[in-house]
């Protein structure tokens, strides 16, 4: 479904991204993990169409893509970002937030769509005429995944979707995300810091440092602690305590 070889971004003389590559099979995960400032921000920014100075190969389902993306793209494509009070305007309300992509995409059934929407995200419908202020902080990442699945897409790029959020709700949010996945066969790609985040929902994970992507390995080698590279074994050690959140309740 996504496939990227040598991904490059360049800001000025800094180069933020070198030659990065990875593939991610349809309905699987792929997690990026990395200090501040090693670039894996900048790696999805580039795929999600943000950022449209980059060199290299990237493409969506065999489709190779271009520094301006189509509405098509934008439908199949959505992000999450870290923060979901930053990333909701805050005098339109859920229903407002909810109802916009899909008059953007020409989509009908609004009123179903929207109701089915909060109810995926475990919302209660009393949410939909409410302001982001008047949410907590995990209902309002609720709101910002519902409205980014408001338009069907099939891949979600996740920007650090839970780093804003307490523990205990990380866990809540990222059980939703995973039993998302598995409802809709979505793809995603997320990016964190947090070694035990990406662990629990993506096999798959490339490490950077310093814009490159030094080692890709599975979450079961990283728990095993089966690392190649130095900074990928660095990271573990600093980490402290390598283990998922809780699945169940």
């Amino acid at each position: 479904m996504i496939e990227v070889q040598n991904l490059s971004v360049r800001f000025g003389r800094n180069e933020a991204v070198k030659f990065v590559s990875f593939s991610v099979a349809s309905g699987d995960s792929f997690g990026i993990v990395g200090e501040s400032g090693s670039g894996k921000s900048t790696v999805l920014r580039a795929l999600s169409g943000l950022n449209p100075n980059w060199t290299g190969r990237m493409a969506i389902d065999g489709t190779a893509l271009t520094p301006r993306r189509s509405k098509e793209f934008y439908r199949r494509v959505q992000m999450v970002f870290q923060d979901p009070y930053g990333s909701l305007h805050p005098r339109q309300t859920v229903d407002r937030l909810l109802s916009e992509p899909l008059i953007v995409h020409g989509m009908d059934n609004i009123e179903r769509r929207i109701m089915r929407g909060l109810d995926e995200v475990a919302l209660a419908s009393s949410v939909r005429f409410r302001y982001p202020h008047q949410l907590s902080g995990g209902q309002r990442q609720r709101v910002a995944i519902a409205r980014a699945l408001m338009a069907q897409p099939d891949v979600l790029l996740l920007d650090e979707p839970t780093s804003a959020l307490d523990v205990s709700v990380q866990a809540e949010v990222l059980n939703l995300l995973a039993d998302l996945q598995q409802t809709h066969g979505l793809t995603y790609i997320l990016v964190s810091h947090n070694l035990a985040v990406v662990a629990h929902l993506c096999p798959q994970i490339g490490v950077m440092q310093g814009g490159e992507m030094v080692e890709l390995l599975s979450a079961d080698d990283l728990r095993a602690g089966r690392t190649r590279h130095p900074h990928t074994t660095a990271l573990r050690e600093l980490s402290v305590e390598l283990e998922e959140p809780e699945i169940d309740a």
